[in-house]
């Protein structure tokens, strides 16, 4: 069943409609994707930049549009996609990010949630490079599911653990503010 669910969430990314709703920093953000049987819509795109240089866009899909955390936290199913569009970006570094996200998403506990956020680390083992794509299918009450250019990563179950993903980009310390409001539509 478990291998069922993946391939038909592969299939869903795969086949979703290649409507483009706008261009952020170079990379076309797809209007609409159907995960799980559900359409969900662009909320809003962005990037992420670091000392004045683009990092990847960030894209946020509801099943309808959010402007705050804790509505988009109550969805049933969300994606979080990130297009990667430096090469300064490692596995290494990405690791170290994901890190500080998660410290940041738990003020600084996330000791509940240290078997899964290890277990998330482990997908980005693999080299990264400029062009690379990462999907987050966000399940409410079930977890986190990974892609990684439209492959199956794998899946960190866990409702703590989802919300603090999520957080990483959308809570009270996310990593970049500006990226916040642009994937909340503000």
């Amino acid at each position: 069943m478990k291998v069922l669910s993946v391939l038909t969430l592969t299939a869903a990314l795969l086949v979703s409609p290649l409507l483009h709703a706008k261009t952020v920093s170079g990379v076309d953000v797809q209007e609409v994707l159907t995960i799980q049987s559900k359409e969900l819509v662009l909320n809003g795109a962005g990037v992420r930049s670091k000392f004045f240089m683009d990092l990847y866009v960030g894209s946020l899909y509801l099943p309808t549009p959010q402007d705050n955390l804790t509505a988009v936290l109550e969805q049933s199913v969300a994606v979080i996609r990130l297009d990667i569009t430096s090469g300064m970006i490692t596995s290494d570094k990405m690791v170290d990010a994901i890190s500080e996200g998660f410290d940041a998403a738990t003020n600084g506990d996330s000791s509940s949630i240290k078997a899964e956020i290890s277990q998330f680390m482990g997908l980005f083992n693999a080299e990264i490079k400029q062009g690379d794509q990462f999907s987050f299918v966000l399940t409410k009450n079930e977890g986190v599911t990974s892609f990684k250019n439209e492959q199956p990563q794998g899946e960190v179950k866990g409702e703590l653990f989802r919300q603090a993903l999520i957080k990483i980009w959308l809570g009270d310390a996310p990593a970049q503010n500006s990226l916040k409001q642009s994937l909340l539509g503000l």
